[in-house]
């Protein structure tokens, strides 16, 4: 393949200042880069190169008609694999887009996990117009639900979670992962605490979502 510009960014993704959160890179491939979009191996070796958890991959799909909110092919390798979903990467992805590519409140993705949406929102309890607000911009996903199906395996319990009781478990329908709903027992002295210092009202447990890998 002949060497072509490629436009990147390395975003950092849920912070708020530069080298905190979850780094992603993101590569904007434009008509001039179609044999780079085609090419998988091309894309894993960038996306080794980078040595980050994710890197995206963004082509443009100019076949949307008029007034169609923009919508970009999205694809998402680790340093060894691409991976069917990603969303630190699709927020980084959606970040970099809203500040230096379009002038839109809304895009859309094409994924091997259907289509994701990206839009501007106001700050929490603002009432200002979607997009940026002391210099930060707020940005709203939609991501696929996930089915999940029902399992009867009993998983062992990490050793942060003694004395935790297993209230279900179920197995994603996508790759299998096992979800496992927990019932925590928070210490009195902790929970009179979090009563004094909240004006909502705590019960003595709380239920915790924990995804776990299979063994």
């Amino acid at each position: 393949m002949g060497k072509k510009a490629i436009r990147y960014a390395v975003v950092d993704a849920f912070a708020t200042e530069p080298f905190k959160g979850n780094p992603a890179a993101v590569c904007l491939l434009g008509d001039e880069n179609a044999a780079a979009a085609a090419d998988e191996r091309w894309m894993q070796s960038v996306a080794t190169e980078f040595n980050l958890s994710e890197t995206a991959f963004l082509v443009r799909d100019t076949s949307r008609p008029a007034g169609a909110a923009p919508r970009f092919h999205l694809r998402w390798f680790t340093p060894v694999t691409e991976v069917e979903l990603c969303g630190h990467a699709t927020l980084a992805s959606a970040h970099f887009l809203f500040t230096t590519v379009l002038a839109a409140d809304m895009i859309e993705f094409m994924t091997k996990s259907g289509i994701l949406t990206a839009k501007k929102v106001p700050a929490l309890g603002s009432t200002g117009v979607p997009g940026e607000e002391h210099g930060k911009l707020f940005i709203e996903l939609d991501f696929p639900m996930i089915d999940f199906l029902d399992c009867h395996e009993s998983p062992s319990i990490p050793k942060t979670l003694n004395g935790a009781a297993m209230v279900s478990v179920h197995r994603s329908a996508a790759d299998g992962d096992l979800i496992v709903l927990f019932l925590l027992f928070l210490p009195e002295e902790l929970h009179w605490k979090m009563l004094n210092n909240c004006s909502l009202s705590f019960f003595s447990s709380t239920l915790m979502s924990l995804p776990l890998q299979k063994n």
